[in-house]
């Protein structure tokens, strides 16, 4: 009697395809972020200075029920796009961001080189850019909710406050500027992040590297500017060049007497060099359907 041996059958299902197939992986990392040591200590203090500039939107509407304040204090509660400037570029404010970044993104590309499990995802019908989006999402979430969010109720509070449209009149524009900056300064975050992820599997290693370069540019601007004592030494800093785009966007002075426009230039070459490294490092085996 012949046996016959049945080899390998071709299948004939199809693939399922949804229509958000980066989710799962959002949706993990933000699970995972809540997971890490002490975040669930600096996630809110995050949301204090939001808080604080919140307080200030009301009182500044009810200053009459506030009769010890006085000089520079009633000068801070002057609404305007200002304020929002203040709130989105100051130091303390941007730190908040980078501590966010350094738990929210260091392990998200590391973690996937550290167990090799780039060649899982791209095992399944996942493109390249899904990964991508299902990662920068992670921070996305986090970052939005100190800087888009707090930003959008802070100009909504203000007419809800003043009980009239006055504001929204006097700067139709500065919703947009709200979104504007939000979706720059997360997007720097986020592709500054996840390209120093993808340079090493040690997780700790990408967090000194996220925290250590922010500043680093800070101390070398500090060592230039008392060398060539000129404002164009700024760009070395990533801080001063987010605040310079910022107060720009923000139709206020720019804290360097330089064109934005250099700030702007620099920021965008950061940003086409770290897609570049993310397109060099993060690499698998796609399905072709």
């Amino acid at each position: 009697m012949t046996i016959k041996e049945k080899g390998y059958s071709h299948w004939d299902g199809e693939f399922l395809i949804k229509k958000f197939p980066w989710w799962p992986i959002t949706r993990y990392g933000i699970k995972l972020t809540f997971q890490r040591r002490f975040f669930k200590f600096t996630f809110p203090m995050s949301l204090l200075p939001a808080v604080f500039f919140l307080t200030g939107i009301y009182v500044s509407e009810r200053l009459e029920d506030f009769p010890f304040l006085r000089g520079e204090t009633i000068q801070f509660l002057q609404i305007n796009p200002g304020y929002f400037k203040t709130y989105f570029t100051q130091g303390f404010m941007l730190f908040i961001m980078l501590m966010i970044v350094i738990f929210c993104g260091s392990s998200l590309i590391s973690d996937d080189l550290k167990h090799n499990s780039l060649q899982l995802y791209f095992s399944r019908p996942l493109k390249k850019k899904d990964y991508f989006l299902g990662k920068t999402a992670v921070i996305v979430f986090f970052l939005f909710i100190i800087t888009l969010i707090p930003g959008l109720v802070f100009f909504i509070m203000k007419l809800v406050f003043s009980g009239s449209l006055k504001f929204f009149l006097s700067y139709p524009w500065l919703p947009l500027s709200i979104i504007g900056y939000s979706l720059i300064v997360t997007g720097f975050f986020s592709l500054y992040s996840l390209s120093l992820s993808s340079l090493s599997k040690n997780r700790r290693l990408v967090a000194i590297l996220i925290f250590g370069i922010y500043f680093l540019s800070d101390i070398v601007y500090l060592i230039f500017r008392s060398e060539f004592r000129s404002h164009y030494v700024s760009l070395v800093s990533l801080r001063a060049n987010l605040q310079q785009v910022g107060a720009h966007i923000f139709g206020q002075k720019t804290p360097y007497d330089i064109s934005w426009i250099f700030s702007f230039l620099v920021l965008l070459g950061i940003f086409v060099f770290a897609g570049f490294v993310l397109k060099s490092k993060v690499k698998g085996v796609e399905i072709v359907k």
